[in-house]
């Protein structure tokens, strides 16, 4: 969480700056409260959270929100990814969208999947893209994006 910046490409990170026994003993407790809807913040849904490794190294973050808001679903919609910079360009990103898809299959109602992506990040997009993407609709700044769960 230490490579993490505190906000980038919509993916934040509440975390940066904290100790590792901090994130033991405040941060995961609080990730698994949030993935069972409990002690949510107003206007939050039911959130998991996912490392990606590779080996013993933690290549990337991951979540998954339960369902969309109508806030989500005009926004940030069901997914956030972030794949440390060492990292990028090596494939991590498409797996990592691959297994939340995986995931959430199961546990999101929706019929589609909700992502949204900015305009300068067209790395994402692909990564978006590789896994049965389609662009739904855009704005100046992002593309909003679906895919659709029977895939």
């Amino acid at each position: 969480m230490q490579t993490i910046p505190r906000c980038e490409n919509g993916f934040t990170n509440d975390w940066l700056g904290w100790s590792y026994a901090e994130f033991v003993e405040k941060a995961l407790p609080q990730m698994q409260r949030w993935a069972r809807g409990e002690d949510l913040p107003a206007g939050f849904v039911p959130e998991s959270f996912y490392f990606l490794w590779d080996g013993e190294q933690i290549v990337g973050h991951c979540r998954i929100r339960h369902r969309l808001t109508p806030a989500l679903a005009e926004g940030a919609g069901h997914f956030g990814y972030f794949i440390g910079r060492a990292f990028r360009g090596r494939g991590y990103a498409t797996e990592a969208l691959r297994l939340l898809l995986d995931i959430a299959r199961d546990l999101v109602p929706e019929e589609e999947f909700f992502l949204r992506v900015n305009k300068d990040n067209p790395a994402s997009l692909r990564v978006m893209l590789r896994n049965g993407a389609y662009i739904h609709h855009e704005d100046d700044a992002r593309f909003y994006v679906r895919i659709p769960k029977n895939k």
